[in-house]
């Protein structure tokens, strides 16, 4: 692990390493200007830990969260849809939610971390690993997909303990609204939680700035608003 940096009034950031699913695990870091804060688990797109996925963390440091970002592609970033998609498929559900339960152990553990349970925000690949994570570790009490795609079937929600704000964009044909009912109605069945789901005049990775083929500025600054304040609201 590199030596943490001074703090300069501007969020902290380093590159980490950390045992998860009985290995070592890669991730980046980000502390807020006072040092300490909530955590909240970062959870890359399908074309892994890049440049907008840290920025995403900085941006979670600077309104005062500990915000850790793990690499689940074990430091391979994709540069086209077709490889995306093969790294996606090379990462079954399960392992990837191991892999996450073991950055929230690690979250968790860090001394500048004030909430005793943490968030995840996620997006594309990544907002449905933040179902399946929910599903599966109680210790996620707040989640936030964004355009989350879900691989194969809806997870077990019975564990369920987070309350979830999602984004979604109506015109996203990868991720038809009726699925999104059906999403719903299985989390209000099984957990007895009522998630808010949100749609927004935008296609899919709106909030994506990388991209400005498919970035909705308007749609991702209401969103990133909404996200922000949820997010204080569950953890702190």
């Amino acid at each position: 692990m590199s030596e943490k940096p001074k703090s300069t009034g501007a969020p902290a950031h380093q590159n980490v390493t950390f045992p998860s699913a009985g290995s070592t695990a890669h991730g980046y870091l980000a502390l807020p200007p006072s040092g300490r804060g909530p955590g909240v688990i970062v959870i890359q797109e399908w074309w892994g830990l890049t440049n907008h996925i840290a920025d995403v963390a900085d941006r979670l440091a600077r309104e005062g969260f500990v915000a850790l970002a793990p690499d689940l592609y074990g430091g391979n970033v994709a540069h086209d849809t077709d490889e995306a998609v093969r790294m996606m498929q090379e990462l079954p559900v399960p392992r990837g939610v191991e892999l996450l339960s073991g950055a929230v152990d690690h979250l968790l553990g860090l001394p500048e971390v004030t909430s005793d349970t943490a968030g995840a925000v996620g997006f594309c690949m990544g907002g449905g690993f933040v179902i399946y994570l929910a599903a599966a570790d109680p210790r996620i009490t707040a989640a936030v997909p964004f355009y989350g795609v879900i691989q194969g079937e809806l997870p077990d929600f019975s564990a369920l303990r987070a309350q979830i704000q999602g984004h979604y964009g109506e015109l996203d044909g990868t991720i038809p609204v009726e699925k999104l009912d059906e999403l719903r109605a299985a989390i209000q069945h099984q957990a007895g939680i009522t998630p808010d789901l949100r749609l927004y005049p935008a296609g899919h990775a709106f909030f994506n700035d990388g991209r400005p083929e498919t970035h909705d500025p308007r749609s991702s600054a209401q969103a990133w608003q909404s996200t922000v304040a949820f997010l204080h609201d569950q953890l702190g």
